[in-house]
């Protein structure tokens, strides 16, 4: 029996000569290394401006409040999605209005989202999540895309693009469409820095915003200080900022992921075009809907559906899956299935079709580069050993 993990962080690049670095400098916290990390991610997703902060969540936090989200308001958030996504909202004080999301590609659509803004008119804000590694249909050439709807009704965009680093549609980067732009850098996401995150814009009013926010609202940064020839110690504060900054330690790590992180696409692609081959042959598995090119897709999850014609259900495919030495995860148990927003805004799945049927029988797969093909071929041999052995 073979042991697969449901993801493993690869680190055989530069990894350890940048901590090397950063521990014989005597500085172990935000000082060069974020700020060429922050230069080299900007220029990798054609974004005029990044920030570097210690996790997605505190750069939705960061991005929500800079984009002027206040107490009271109503944000639209996807139903399918990490608690994250919907939890920065309750933070302002504000309220999460949640739709619904495609079948197949558990993304939110132009016309989902324009159904949406018929029941809630009122409604000025979006966070839209680019789920698994594939961009939402933010552009279009009928000018009908997410960002076109958004305009046209003065809606504000926060993209989460947590999964989706480096993804594209159409030639463009993600990180450089929506308002503000905010990714993950978790141990298990395309690449890591172990925790972290990054906000990416082309606003410099947003950044500067930003930027003073992610350290306590000074209004200088420490590292700016502390090199400086002349003393300089004063600094103000001009908001009452958090703490959201990411150290050195693990830019370097990032800095050295970077530079990897198109090999590890390729690596990720690979493993998806696998499954795609030897798993559409089944009729009880619904693949992931492709609404982009392979080679545009970031392939951070790869989340098939069991649906009504599989022999077992979800939760004891993910029991055999484990016994075989296989691990699994579920992406995600829906928003209105949490207690919190369940209770707090009554939700109820019937309102959540299309991400209620995803939920019911979704499982996603080990994608990470390095997996063997004798690997590749154990997962598809179980998959197929567990639905025919099934009574």
């Amino acid at each position: 029996m073979l042991k697969i993990p449901f993801a493993k962080v690869s680190c055989k690049g530069n990894e350890f000569d940048y901590l090397k670095e950063v521990i014989e400098s005597g500085w172990l916290t935000t000082a060069g290394k974020a700020q060429k990390f922050e230069e080299l991610f900007a220029k990798k997703v054609s974004a005029t401006y990044a920030c570097a902060v210690n996790s997605c969540t505190a750069a939705l936090h960061l991005g929500i409040e800079a984009l002027g989200v206040q107490a009271g308001d109503k944000v639209f958030v996807p139903a399918m999605t990490f608690t994250a996504s919907a939890e920065v909202v309750r933070y302002l004080g504000a309220h999460p209005v949640f739709l619904d999301v495609e079948y197949g590609t558990s993304l939110l659509t132009p016309s989902i989202l324009e159904e949406g803004i018929k029941q809630h008119p009122d409604v000025k804000y979006l966070v839209v999540v680019h789920f698994g590694g594939q961009s939402a249909e933010m552009n279009n050439e009928t000018h009908t895309g997410i960002m076109d709807i958004c305009r046209r009704h003065g809606i504000k965009i926060l993209e989460d693009a947590a999964h989706a680093f480096p993804a594209s549609v159409k030639g463009q980067m993600v990180g450089s469409m929506g308002d503000i732009t905010c990714f993950s850098f978790y141990a298990n996401k395309t690449i890591t820095t172990g925790e972290g995150g990054m906000l990416t814009t082309n606003d410099e009013a947003l950044y500067k915003r930003v930027k003073v926010m992610r350290l306590h609202g000074i209004n200088r940064d420490v590292w700016d200080r502390f090199t400086s020839d002349k003393p300089s110690w004063e600094y103000d504060v001009v908001a009452p900022g958090y703490k959201y900054n990411m150290p050195d330690v693990n830019a370097a790590i990032g800095l050295a992921q970077l530079e990897q992180a198109e090999t590890f696409r390729e690596g990720r692609m690979e493993v998806a075009q696998f499954y795609y081959n030897h798993l559409a042959e089944f009729d009880w598995i619904d693949l992931p809907k492709l609404k982009v090119e392979m080679s545009e897709h970031a392939w951070h999850l790869f989340p098939l559906v069991l649906n009504r014609k599989s022999r077992v259900s979800r939760n004891r495919f993910i029991e055999l899956m484990a016994e075989a030495g296989i691990g699994t995860s579920v992406h995600y148990k829906p928003l209105f299935h949490m207690t919190y927003y369940r209770d707090t805004y009554q939700l109820q799945a019937k309102d959540f079709p299309n991400a209620e049927r995803v939920w019911l029988g979704t499982v996603s797969l080990p994608i990470f580069p390095g997996l063997t093909n004798d690997e590749l071929h154990y997962i598809v041999s179980t998959i197929k050993n567990i639905q025919y052995s099934a009574s």
